[in-house]
């Protein structure tokens, strides 16, 4: 199955972290549109990504299900109430934990749980948001320490992960994708310098890359757009 003979989403099975934020929302509401089946979980439903026991708990609970899409929408810029710091000088130690614990960490446990409920045998896809601010070699500005490093973690979770899966399961699809600066909560304060799109077109543009994705693509960071984002 190459490029252009797409594999189209509405007809899947699929389950989608953080659909009560803005993104991951969009994506749950275009899913369903799509006619497909969408199971939620977020931290409305008891899923704590911070609390191993939980995220475990959590893919216990779905028992035998097994998915066609498995889509990460979790993630945050401020949390307990730290922002990006602007300079190297401004890194706090427990800022960049909690950026770690949720970011990379969180992540780590969700594939570590939930990788085996992707449908065995055929085309499934784990993908989870990360940000292009996480490339290391796309960084010219500095600053966001916490959060740049944390994703950058993510991203080489995601990309070490893949190879493991793919090797057992070689129709399975991991990758990382970058939204775009969409407008949520998340952006709110720090989009103005950046042209924004809304949660609805991210989520569309994000399903459609989906769509196009085949095995080859296993382990690749991709842009809203479908293009390929320097690690």
């Amino acid at each position: 199955m190459g490029r252009g003979h797409s594999h189209a989403v509405g007809d899947v099975k699929a389950l989608v972290f953080g659909d009560s934020g803005g993104i991951g929302t969009a994506i749950a509401d275009a899913l369903r549109v799509r006619g497909s089946e969408v199971t939620g979980l977020s931290r409305r439903d008891g899923l704590e990504l911070t609390n191993q026991q939980s995220v475990a708990a959590a893919a216990d609970a779905l028992g035998d299900q097994r998915f066609d899409l498995i889509f990460n929408a979790t993630g945050a810029l401020v949390i307990d109430g730290r922002g990006p710091e602007k300079t190297i000088q401004s890194a706090d130690a427990d800022a960049m934990a909690a950026q770690f614990a949720l970011n990379a960490t969180g992540v780590a446990m969700l594939l570590r749980y939930f990788s085996p409920l992707m449908r065995e045998n055929a085309r499934a896809v784990f993908a989870s948001l990360s940000a292009r601010v996480g490339s290391i070699g796309d960084n010219g500005f500095g600053g966001w320490i916490g959060y740049r490093a944390a994703k950058a973690a993510q991203n080489q979770i995601i990309r070490t992960a893949s190879i493991e899966i793919g090797r057992k399961q070689k129709h399975h699809i991991v990758v990382a994708l970058h939204p775009g600066t969409v407008e949520t909560a998340l952006t709110r304060d720090y989009a103005d310098r950046y042209p924004t799109i809304a949660p609805e077109q991210s989520a569309k543009a994000l399903l459609d890359v989906i769509d196009g994705l085949t095995p080859r693509d296993n382990g690749t960071f991709r842009d809203w757009k479908g293009n390929p984002v320097e690690w």
